[in-house]
């Protein structure tokens, strides 16, 4: 598929209700997803929410405690998108799962790129940087497993 056919795929998609409720039902599973993602990344890397005591959590740097948060929250996400958001039970799981691993992977990479500008650019805190690194790569997630993954 060409770019320009994706783009009025996408462009026909947005005329039709069924798909508003597909992109709601895929923030909350995101929205989960996401809590799942700060709240791991915050134990590894000690970010403080979570420790009264100003112990420094488990001390790994933000790099991989995003990349070990993303696994986690990847692993929630595919499940609930999977049974419920596109309601995808008769397509193999385990090429679906591929496919939106992929996706997932892609859209860390946004994230991470987001992520290193806001703390090495911008001097923003770590975990803000990645609530906003992390919702920064939505769109393209949800497009990419609308599209390609669940189709």
């Amino acid at each position: 598929m060409t770019p320009v056919e994706t783009a009025r795929r996408i462009g026909r998609g947005t005329r039709r209700s069924e798909n508003w409720v597909q992109l709601f039902q895929f923030g909350l599973v995101g929205l989960s997803g996401y809590f799942v993602n700060l709240t791991v990344f915050a134990v590894l890397t000690g970010a403080g929410l979570f420790f009264r005591d100003g112990s420094d959590g488990l001390g790994v740097h933000y790099i991989p405690a995003a990349v070990i948060a993303f696994c986690v929250a990847v692993t929630n996400n595919f499940m609930w998108n999977r049974h419920w958001t596109f309601d995808a039970k008769r397509g193999h799981a385990g090429f679906q799962a591929a496919r939106f691993f992929t996706v997932s992977v892609l859209a860390l990479g946004i994230n991470l790129v987001f992520l290193e500008m806001l703390i090495q650019v911008a001097d923003v805190a770590e975990l803000p940087a990645q609530a906003i690194a992390v919702a920064a790569a939505m769109p393209f997630n949800f497009i990419g497993n609308k599209i390609w993954t669940f189709a």
